[in-house]
């Protein structure tokens, strides 16, 4: 074994260049960052009442470089912050405090948003980004799923630029239930509709809006392209040319195929 380990090094000094022709080592640092966030997605039965979460998928996202971070929130500049992540129990304590470090604070960016693993956590989240007045915008690919798209509805503007993805899906709560085995006025729904009204949707474009990002059971999402959104925010977002994405390849996802509410 002794013989074997001494012609391995052997072997290396041999290959090895000498010191004059080696040259420099450079280090180079990448000033980037990934996100990954879980799969897991379920929903408290408890009418918000308890931790739940409400994500779709992880991918691996690059962000742009950050000035600051407080938890999923990435501050970019003075005026604008990145949404990178899932949300949580302590995320309402991390949008406040982002935004009394940083008042000049107008854009929120969304890059990387899986959803949220406290829906309670996640609308009072919601509520603070439409009473600081910020702008939400989702950039040429960046992806908004599940409970994020609750945060996206609460800018006080809202735009979205070509290749910009959404997908949304039915709830799971603890016991297994999904939302279509609640009564239609049960307190879980309405958490939900009460939500929506308080973003500027009357109350049947709410329930409009709440049953289509119900109307795929929990293991499945659909998707929805940038023209899909637009359509259902109205002229609360800019018009243009949309190029369409290609359906994903796993046969479990769905594209909207019907008619959204005019907003």
């Amino acid at each position: 074994m002794r013989g074997l380990i001494a012609l391995f090094l052997a072997t290396l000094m041999l290959l090895a260049p000498p010191a004059a022709a080696q040259g420099y080592v450079v280090q180079v640092t990448i000033t980037e960052e990934w996100v990954e966030a879980p799969a897991d997605v379920r929903v408290s039965a408890e009418p918000l009442g308890e931790t739940a979460d409400r994500a779709i998928a992880f991918r691996r996202a690059r962000t742009p470089t950050a000035i600051s971070a407080y938890g999923p929130f990435r501050v970019i500049d003075e005026e604008r912050a990145a949404l990178v992540g899932v949300t949580g129990p302590a995320t309402p304590w991390q949008f406040q405090q982002m935004m009394t470090d940083f008042p000049g604070l107008t854009r929120l960016d969304f890059i990387e948003c899986p959803g949220t693993d406290d829906d309670r956590a996640n609308l009072a989240t919601g509520r603070m980004i439409r009473a600081a007045g910020l702008e939400t915008h989702v950039p040429d690919g960046g992806s908004v799923r599940s409970g994020a798209v609750e945060l996206f509805l609460a800018g006080a503007r809202r735009t979205l630029a070509d290749g910009a993805e959404f997908a949304v899906h039915s709830w799971l709560d603890d016991y297994g239930k999904q939302a279509d085995d609640y009564g239609a006025d049960s307190p879980e729904h309405r958490a939900y509709l009460a939500y929506y009204r308080e973003m500027g949707m009357d109350e049947g474009q709410a329930r409009a809006f709440y049953d289509m990002t119900n109307s795929v059971p929990h293991e499945q999402a659909l998707w929805l392209t940038a023209q899909d959104m637009r359509e259902w925010l109205g002229n609360d977002a800019p018009a243009g040319d949309v190029t369409v994405k290609e359906p994903q390849s796993d046969p479990k996802l769905a594209y909207l195929d019907f008619a959204p509410a005019s907003f």
